[in-house]
């Protein structure tokens, strides 16, 4: 069990500790666009939700399990947020952390050619080939 959460689980962990980072500052710097702070929303949280479809395993339950904790963890970062001087929580933040997490699961899961892209070169369960 240690070595499957120390695999599967590190990436996801690290990106998680950087938002987290990001999250404490007063402030950050943005795409320079309207609405540039919802696309990093949506890719960040992809990203997350590919790393978490990877670490949950396949089928629905691993789906679901990654979509829920990319989407529990935006609400809860959100939460976070409302404690740093200059910054707030923001529900649309969520939504797009939500939508960018959901659209990379789906694709995770049910898009084969995706999935094979992204696991070319580590082993079948998942963690780094040796």
């Amino acid at each position: 069990m240690r070595t499957l959460l120390k695999s599967h689980f590190l990436w996801p962990a690290l990106l998680g500790c950087a938002v987290f980072a990001a999250s404490s500052r007063p402030v950050v710097s943005g795409l320079g666009f309207e609405g540039g702070d919802k696309v990093a929303h949506f890719a960040v949280y992809g990203l997350l939700g590919t790393l978490l479809s990877r670490a949950w395993g396949p089928g629905w339950r691993g789906a679901l399990l990654a979509l829920f904790t990319a989407s529990l963890f935006g609400a809860t970062d959100e939460w976070h947020q409302s404690f740093v001087p200059g910054r707030t929580a923001d529900v649309m933040d969520w939504l797009a952390d939500t939508s960018g997490a959901a659209l990379a699961v789906g694709l995770y899961f049910l898009w084969r050619p995706y999935r094979e892209l992204l696991e070319r070169g580590t082993s079948a369960g998942g963690g780094p080939a040796a």
